[in-house]
């Protein structure tokens, strides 16, 4: 009996809606939300994109949390051009310095504000992804949540001090002490050698206040601090090569766990510790020079995205002609993958809290912040 029923169709929740409007207006209105349905459905063209049409013709920011002088800028400036190269689409890399904080103002900028689609990265001092497991109240950010692509040096640590400072050897430093100039508290120029002063007993003073690490640099040369302490070789090869050649600048102690071949008589500091609780504390202090000169991405980027950025960055940094460049330009490279630099940020914060506490007190309290 239902042979000649027309089908049922759904009502369309559109019709009774075009009906209380002008014929003309109701169909406009109508193909509108159509339209708009439509659009919702469709990914967008960013997120949807590959890798290499996403970089091709866009621009990218490189953060430093340096200064435009130091040895950093060197690597940052003398890297961004092979980096282009590798990235699929070859981006162009403006480098954008935003030094503060002993380097926290940048990689909370990376961490909170920066566009999190692969545009954004950054280069930070070594220490400053350390400073939450110190508890520095202004690191807004998880150090583990970043995309590591990986770093360009493994460095030491070493204390300088200018020629005619009068001090020479560990045991002036122990004795005198030696008058260092700092980027603010939390710089690795403050808390490598406060970090001396708590462990081992030496006299140093630091005088804080200058900008980055080239002001310091410079405040050597005209006598106003003595010398300067941090992972200090690469950027005094790069921008100041005369200083180590001419012996204007003396090595009085290296700030590592053993002897370096290219300061074979400068006694490592680890050879004075006292015991192997102050030998862990060191090596907590000392991690960062595990993974010297960082890059990184805001956290959540696409992973298409960050797995051709990390493959970049490990084409570049074993490029040959970046190598080259690198040469001539007195940068030391040492590349370290980005698994490895999450490894050694995984292990310092895996430690005891009592021998993070000890290590966070060695430094003044401020540990985790750059500048170095």
């Amino acid at each position: 009996m239902f042979a000649d029923t027309p089908p049922l169709r759904p009502a369309s929740p559109l019709r009774g809606f075009a009906g209380h409007l002008p014929r003309t207006r109701g169909r406009k209105v109508v193909a509108a939300v159509v339209a708009s349905a439509v659009l919702a459905l469709v990914p967008s063209v960013s997120s949807a994109a590959t890798p290499e049409e996403f970089y091709k013709g866009k621009p990218m920011t490189l953060i430093m949390s340096a200064d435009a002088g130091g040895g950093y800028a060197s690597y940052a400036n003398a890297f961004a051009p092979y980096l282009s190269k590798h990235i699929p689409g070859n981006p162009r890399i403006t480098v954008q310095y935003m030094p503060g904080a002993g380097g926290l103002r940048a990689i909370n900028y990376l961490y909170t504000s920066a566009p999190k689609d692969g545009s954004f990265i950054g280069m930070v001092h070594s220490s400053v992804p350390f400073a939450p497991l110190y508890g520095l109240s202004a690191a807004r950010f998880d150090p583990r949540k970043f995309g590591w692509l990986g770093s360009l040096d493994e460095s030491m640590g070493i204390c300088v001090a200018w020629g005619t400072s009068g001090i020479r050897t560990w045991q002036d430093m122990m004795s005198k002490g030696l008058v260092v100039g700092s980027s603010g508290a939390g710089s690795q120029m403050e808390t490598m050698p406060m970090m001396l002063n708590k462990l081992f007993g030496s006299k140093n003073k630091v005088i804080s206040g200058y900008k980055g690490g080239n002001e310091v640099y410079l405040a050597m040369e005209r006598g106003e601090v003595q010398g300067r302490c941090g992972s200090l070789v690469s950027s005094i090869n790069s921008t100041r090569p005369d200083w180590f050649t001419q012996k204007k600048i003396v090595v009085p102690i290296t700030i590592a766990l053993e002897r370096n071949p290219q300061f074979p008589d400068v006694p490592a500091v680890a050879e004075f510790a006292k015991d192997e609780r102050t030998k862990r504390v060191l090596e907590l202090v000392l991690s960062p020079m595990a993974m010297d000169r960082p890059y990184l991405t805001p956290p959540g980027i696409p992973a298409d995205r960050f797995q051709a950025l990390r493959a970049a960055f490990h084409a570049a940094a074993s490029d040959p002609g970046f190598l080259a460049d690198a040469k001539k330009q007195r940068i030391d490279v040492q590349e370290v993958s980005g698994e490895k630099v999450e490894q050694v940020i995984a292990r310092a914060f895996a430690m005891p809290p009592d021998i993070v506490k000890a290590a966070n007190e060695a430094m003044g309290g401020v540990g985790g912040a750059g500048g170095g």
